[in-house]
């Protein structure tokens, strides 16, 4: 079991963290980019920003308050704190239990280095929220709710009851779209920068999700040749 347990970590190290750090690289190198010789698209996307800014009134005003809350550290953290612990009590999977925390931790950490690294300024538009000590480029709000939400979605798949399924990974694709509304209204991020959220948020959901999937068939394979071989010796 201990064997078991050793190798579970190398492959979180191998399969998932090796493949964030490239992640990592990649969002750096394009925020740079963006700062840099791509520094027209940086002018042509604030029309974005601009128009949003433009149409405001108080109804999506206090619609996008609420979406932009969903993709809040804090509110990211608790729902993953106890959904993560209500799959570890129903299933009594660890590994399943660690996806979400998993693709969080990941994400957030590539946020905070790109953010530090790239150090964009935010859109030159009137912002609804107050700015958070970090940069622009990627949106740590949709970063965070891609991340868990399509971490929550892929553990949805294996419901067995279709409706139940669906409406749950349907649910959980809808969050991340509207936090990206509604950073983009806020005036609070670029279009380049809720992208670059996405792209790290569903990357590192992919690659946890991806491990428990290994691990999950390397341990079938284990058992399935335990019996085997009890079978034989019987």
């Amino acid at each position: 079991m201990d064997r078991i347990h050793r190798q579970d970590g190398s492959d979180l190290l191998t399969r998932t963290v090796a493949p964030g750090v490239a992640l990592g690289g990649i969002l750096v190198g394009f925020g740079l980019a963006l700062k840099g010789p791509l520094d027209g698209v940086s002018h042509a996307e604030e029309g974005v920003n601009k128009d949003l800014a433009a149409h405001r009134d108080g109804t999506w005003n206090t619609i996008t308050a609420v979406w932009s809350q969903i993709g809040n550290t804090a509110g990211v953290v608790a729902v993953c704190i106890v959904v993560s612990s209500l799959l570890l009590w129903r299933t009594k999977d660890l590994r399943l239990a660690f996806v979400a925390p998993i693709a969080i931790a990941m994400q957030g950490l590539i946020f905070l280095i790109a953010a530090k690294v790239v150090d964009r300024d935010r859109p030159q538009v009137p912002h609804l929220d107050k700015s958070p000590p970090t940069a622009s480029y990627p949106s740590g709000h949709e970063g965070a709710s891609t991340g868990l939400y399509l971490a929550f979605a892929l553990l949805a798949l294996g419901i067995e009851r279709a409706w139940l399924r669906w409406t749950t990974v349907i649910l959980c694709l809808a969050m991340p779209m509207m936090v990206g509304f509604a950073r983009l209204y806020r005036g609070m991020h670029h279009v380049t920068d809720v992208s670059a959220g996405v792209l790290n948020g569903a990357i590192c959901a992919l690659l946890a999700y991806g491990w428990y999937r290994h691990t999950s068939s390397r341990r079938r394979e284990i058992r399935g040749a335990g019996t085997k071989s009890l079978g034989r010796s019987g």
